[in-house]
C-alpha cells in the first residue's frame, strides 16, 4: 500500500460527492486486507473468477464493484454477492442481470457504461441504444447511474472533454430516463491517472488502483 497517495485520494475527495473505488484486481488478499483494516470498504475487481475467489476469502461486508467487460454467461456467478457492477455495455447484459437478480431473490444495482473515448478498444453503450429503453422493463435492478473511461491520452482537453460529455449524458438520462428516480445518482469515472480532471468535472466514484498500491 501507498499510504501517502491513498491519504491524498481520500483528502482530495473530503467534502466532495466522490467515493473511492480501490481497483484492487491482480492484487493479494492480504493487500486488499490492509486497505480494509485502515476502513476501506469499496473495492473494484474486473474478472469474475477473481471476484469470486476473493469475496470468499474476505470479509463479508465489503462492496464487490464489478468494474470490468462482463459476459452474460459469467453473471450468474456473481448475482448473490455483487454491490454494483459498473460496466453494463448493452441492453442484453441488462436482460441477463435482471433474470439473475430475481433468481437470487435481490435487487442489483447497476451503473450504464457509454463509451466516451474515441479508442476503439472500449466498450459502452450510445444513447440511440436506448431508444426504447424503460426502466419498468428490468424490475430487479437497481438503475445508479452511469460510468466511463476517457482516452490514454496525455491530452488533458481531451479527457476533460470526454468526462464533460458523459455528465451531459448523465444529465440527459436524469431528465428523460429516471427522472423519479432518486438513486441514479452516480458518475463512475476518473483512474488512476486522470481522477483529479474526473473530480472537477463532476465524478462521484473514483476507480483507483495502481496509483494507491
Amino acid at each position: 500500500m501507498n499510504k501517502d497517495n491513498y491519504q491524498k485520494v481520500i483528502d482530495k475527495i473530503e467534502g466532495t460527492a466522490a467515493k473511492l473505488v480501490v481497483v484492487s484486481k491482480t492484487r493479494s488478499v492480504d493487500q486488499i486486507q490492509s486497505f480494509y483494516d485502515r476502513g476501506q470498504r469499496m473495492f473494484g475487481e474486473n474478472r469474475v473468477p477473481e471476484l469470486v475467489e476473493k469475496n470468499d476469502a474476505l470479509p463479508k461486508d465489503i462492496e464487490w464493484h464489478l468494474i470490468g467487460h462482463l459476459q452474460t454467461n459469467k453473471v450468474k456467478y456473481i448475482a448473490g454477492f455483487v454491490s454494483l457492477i459498473h460496466s453494463v455495455d448493452s441492453l442484453r447484459l441488462l436482460v441477463e442481470i435482471n433474470k439473475q437478480a430475481e433468481k437470487n431473490h435481490r435487487k442489483i444495482a447497476v451503473l450504464l457504461q457509454f463509451k466516451i473515448a474515441k479508442e476503439e478498444s472500449k466498450y459502452g453503450l450510445k444513447m440511440q441504444d436506448l431508444a426504447d429503453f424503460r426502466g419498468a422493463d428490468y424490475p430487479w435492478i437497481i438503475f445508479r447511474g452511469v460510468m466511463g473511461m476517457a482516452s490514454f491520452v496525455e491530452d488533458k482537453n481531451q479527457i476533460t472533454s470526454e468526462f464533460r460529455h458523459l455528465k451531459t449524458i448523465f444529465d440527459d438520462l436524469k431528465t428523460n430516463y429516471f427522472s423519479p428516480n432518486n438513486n441514479f445518482t452516480e458518475i463512475s469515472m476518473g483512474m488512476s491517472g486522470d481522477y483529479e480532471i474526473a473530480l472537477a468535472e463532476g465524478s462521484t466514484m473514483l476507480r483507483v488502483g495502481s496509483l494507491v498500491f
